[in-house]
């Protein structure tokens, strides 16, 4: 039998943001067991180093750096370090998000929510302003499409009491996402985002640690749990491969069938 390589990632580079824990750690850690090389940022070099000794303890290559998303110089100084690393960057992950409030709409403050919309969207398109390009010309060289994914939020579909503000940044997200897809497909390159539901993260605790509100999640989901940091990093190794080689502008939901009811 001839092995299929529709899912291999070799010889592919692939930045992670927010790739230290949870989801993006899962992302970071497929991404490179299907064979890239593989760059993620933390705010702390310590967590960092922890991630990279454990991900090169299991075979992949790793570059690690302190990167706070919100901030442009550092963003551009970790594209920058991937690329001088291993030549250019052929996929990319926009996961690092905030969420400094929890409460209605009209009470945020004006700070809260520009924190949101600073981490959430403006860096997201600061990535793709810094990395897009580059991947076109990769593209065009090697004859493969680059991949831009950004990890979006069922909270950007679904309308939430308590985290409206998240929402809102993750609505902006995907259509994002939409536009950027039709600016570069011609040009080789897929922009796709992932929606997750609600992952048993530390970034997600206040809405999954108290038992009454998990219980009642757990009960209003077909499949009758709450998502793990691993039901998404397949995802994105299945954007970025070769497999989703026709999909492009398109948010994948990842929640257990919540918003199908």
């Amino acid at each position: 039998m001839v092995e299929s390589t529709l899912f291999s990632l070799e010889g592919k580079v692939a930045l992670v943001t927010g790739g230290t824990r949870g989801i993006g750690r899962s992302i970071a850690e497929e991404l490179g067991r299907a064979g890239a090389k593989v760059a993620l940022c933390s705010r702390k070099q310590e967590a960092c180093d922890e991630a990279r000794s454990d991900l090169a303890g299991k075979g992949i290559e790793v570059l690690a750096q302190a990167c706070n998303v919100s901030r442009k110089e550092e963003l551009q100084a970790l594209v920058e370090a991937t690329k001088a690393k291993w030549g250019g960057i052929d996929i990319v992950v926009s996961n690092a998000a905030a969420n400094p409030y929890f409460g209605p709409l009209t009470g945020i403050s004006d700070e809260a929510f520009d924190k949101i919309v600073t981490n959430n969207v403006k860096s997201v398109l600061w990535l793709a302003a810094m990395t897009l390009e580059d991947m076109a010309q990769r593209a065009k060289t090697t004859g493969k499409a680059g991949s831009f994914i950004v990890v979006g939020s069922i909270g950007g579909l679904l309308a939430n009491t308590v985290i409206g503000a998240y929402g809102v940044s993750k609505a902006a997200d995907h259509h994002l996402v939409r536009n950027l897809a039709a600016e570069w497909g011609p040009r080789n390159v897929r922009v796709n985002a992932i929606a997750p539901g609600l992952v048993k993260t530390d970034f997600a605790r206040a809405l999954w640690e108290d038992p009454q509100r998990a219980a009642e999640r757990i009960a209003a989901t077909p499949l009758r749990r709450l998502g793990e940091p691993r039901d998404i990093g397949g995802i994105a190794v299945f954007l970025a491969s070769d497999a989703a080689a026709f999909i492009t502008g398109q948010c994948i939901v990842a929640d257990g069938g919540v918003t199908i009811l």
